[in-house]
């Protein structure tokens, strides 16, 4: 028995090269990308503050600076302060000297302060736990600065202005000229008058300076403050006060290398002093 032969259609299937790496590359669409988040800065915890150093018991400073012998108290402010003893019965009537200022007082420090006319009278004005004496002295180069302790209990060292800045004190005298300002030495300063000078320093802050230097001019002494300082930091003012046969200082045992008395044989009875006692 035969069977029809049937036609059938045989599709043959070529082989063909793959098309490139590159064009399916093209051909395949990359799957999309999330955008990237904007995340807020890492942050660390803020810093603590450092807390100051403590204060410092007052201690003697000496030094030699361009020549001159500085020699004095360093104390810090916010545990002793300044007072200013003024003698309302002229130079002498109730302490002949620095060391009967300070013991009176119980003061580890004492020192001769502003300057007075010839009459007795401060050349000046001068605030003592409040009660002024004086007339506030707009004029002169011996008053051109002025010390301050606030009611609040701030000392503070300062050029003369009008005399209503300085109505709240409650110790307060006036002297003369300032010696550094800013750092820098005052210009215009004598350097003819050679004399032992008595001065009153600060940083600025909480850190003061009071004692007496060995004979040298004001320019001078301005000139070794803005070199250097006797004290451990710098002075950012300083200012003059009486000094040549006015100059007596006392510093107490109670400060590690007293006692201490410098007082000139031929020294003359003084109208006011300033004196360091604790808070």
């Amino acid at each position: 028995m035969r069977f029809p032969i049937i036609p059938v259609s045989l599709a043959l299937c070529a082989c063909q090269p793959a098309p490139p790496l590159g064009a399916l590359r093209e051909k395949i669409a990359p799957p999309p990308t999330a955008p990237l988040l904007s995340l807020p800065p890492v942050t660390g915890t803020p810093p603590i503050p450092l807390p100051s150093p403590p204060a410092k018991a007052p201690a003697l400073a000496r030094k030699t600076i361009r020549g001159i012998f500085f020699e004095g108290v360093s104390f810090d402010s916010r545990n002793h302060r300044l007072r200013v003893i003024d003698q309302a019965l002229g130079p002498g009537s109730t302490y002949g000297t620095s060391r009967e200022a300070a013991a009176a007082h119980r003061a580890l420090t004492a020192m001769n302060a502003g300057f007075f006319t010839p009459e007795g009278e401060p050349l000046g004005l001068v605030v003592s736990a409040g009660k002024r004496s004086g007339a506030w002295n707009s004029a002169s180069s011996l008053g051109s600065g002025v010390f301050t302790e606030s009611t609040s209990g701030r000392l503070s060292l300062s050029r003369r202005s009008s005399p209503s800045a300085f109505s709240a004190a409650r110790e307060l005298l006036q002297a003369g000229p300032l010696l550094v300002e800013n750092g820098s030495a005052v210009g215009g300063l004598d350097r003819e008058k050679i004399a032992v000078r008595s001065l009153l320093m600060t940083d600025g802050g909480h850190l003061w300076w009071i004692g007496k230097t060995s004979p040298c001019s004001l320019a001078a002494l301005g000139d070794a403050l803005a070199s250097s300082s006797p004290a451990p930091w710098p002075a950012r003012t300083a200012l003059n006060l009486d000094g040549g046969r006015s100059s007596d200082l006392f510093v107490s045992p109670e400060i590690p290398g007293g006692p201490i008395e410098r007082r000139g044989i031929l020294n003359r009875p003084v109208r006011n002093f300033l004196i360091l006692m604790p808070r």
